[in-house]
């Protein structure tokens, strides 16, 4: 006889749990989250300890307090009496706004480019070549500090300020124009703008179906376009227009009246876009040749032409290619929007590094930015999951 049968029952049990790969990787799991568990601890309670040790308060009270700093750009009412907190926030409304805008730019420059290097045009394909090497190939903080000094800067200054139509004037403090002044009844103007996508969203997906079914294409496109600029223009219309505007003054030293866009925010959107453009191209670009060739031979075979071939065949289907890496590209121009910072851009980094040199929150205020970096990217790689499981081949 072996010795595993004369072995007695309590240890053929307990080797056959050690040997078990479901209870021995159960074991392991529960040993790695116990390890996880005291290294947070661990480092909360020294974190605890040398706060105590050194007198500084921890909580976020603080928030509360007068922040006592002006901010150059906010899209909600701020001054120098408002919270700390509300600082924050005008900062993260900043990220949000510079990188929505800098992901959409990118995301059609990006595209177009790497259209273009597929170009039978010797001049479009190296045009877009010296393109991608050059700015691919460049930090992207070098890219912001060229467009900052080496372009903006650059300006006439106000007194010298360039005028363009309807009263807009250009100088090195930014673009000075007419503010719009909505009045009453304005409030219909955006929801007939959302009821005007979702008709448009709406009678798309009809529109698919429909052409499944029958074969039949409906104009998506123009009756999109007129739903979504149409409604609002007729909402505005009915609300009696109620639009007046408040146009710049040039003075000898500045600007008064009007709204401005800074060259702090022109420089940031322009670098990130143009930087994040050229990964996007070459994304672009290895989609549409991952698309088999056999597909463009065949649209061409059923009569399609050029530019139909490659709406209707050939990106639909390197969309399933471009997606996964798309989203790295969107991940990465939001979190180096931080670097606004360089330039006096006042994004979420750069309100809460001024809030924690004036607090001595040091923990605080880098958990608030760790959280709502992670919290920004977690939503947006979520979204790019469900269009790419949406865009993904369905088997019939």
């Amino acid at each position: 006889m072996t010795d595993a049968a004369l072995a007695p029952p309590e240890a053929r049990t307990l080797r056959s749990y050690v040997y078990d790969p479901k209870y021995r990787g159960i074991f392991f799991q529960v040993l790695a989250l116990a390890i996880v568990v005291i290294f947070g601890w661990w480092i909360f309670h020294n974190t605890t300890e040398n706060l105590a040790r050194a007198g500084t308060a921890s909580g976020f009270s603080f928030l509360n307090g007068r922040a006592g700093f002006d901010i150059s750009t906010t899209l909600i009412s701020y001054t120098n009496d408002s919270t700390y907190g509300r600082a924050i926030v005008v900062g993260f409304l900043n990220t949000l706004l510079v990188a929505s805008l800098g992901i959409v730019t990118a995301t059609i420059i990006g595209f177009l480019v790497g259209l273009g290097r597929l170009s039978r045009n010797w001049l479009i394909a190296k045009l877009c070549t010296v393109y991608v090497e050059i700015f691919r190939n460049i930090p992207v903080l070098l890219v912001i500090f060229f467009w900052y000094k080496g372009v903006l800067d650059t300006l006439p200054q106000v007194r010298d300020s360039i005028a363009l139509p309807f009263s807009t004037f250009l100088n090195n403090r930014g673009l000075a124009f007419p503010k719009p002044i909505w009045g009453e009844g304005a409030v219909f103007v955006p929801i007939a703008f959302v009821l005007g996508i979702i008709a448009a969203l709406a009678i798309a997906q009809w529109a698919t179906k429909r052409q499944m079914a029958t074969g039949q294409q409906f104009p998506i496109i123009w009756t999109g376009i007129g739903l979504v600029v149409g409604l609002p223009i007729l909402a505005f219309l009915a609300a009696g227009a109620p639009l007046t505007f408040d146009p710049p003054i040039a003075g000898r030293f500045n600007m008064t009246g009007g709204a401005r866009i800074l060259p702090e925010f022109v420089a940031l959107y322009l670098a990130l876009s143009l930087y994040t453009a050229s990964f996007i191209a070459e994304v672009i670009r290895a989609g549409i040749r991952g698309v088999a060739k056999g597909q463009t031979e065949a649209s061409s075979a059923l009569g399609l032409q050029p530019a139909m071939t490659t709406r209707l065949v050939v990106v639909p289907q390197a969309l399933r290619i471009i997606i996964p890496p798309l989203t790295s590209q969107y991940l990465n121009l939001t979190k180096n929007s931080s670097l606004g910072v360089a330039v006096g851009f006042p994004e979420l980094f750069s309100t809460t590094s001024t809030t924690l040199n004036q607090t001595g929150q040091a923990v605080e205020a880098i958990f608030i930015m760790l959280t709502v970096y992670l919290t920004i990217s977690i939503l947006t790689s979520l979204f790019m999951n469900w269009f790419n499981a949406k865009m993904a081949l369905v088997e019939r």
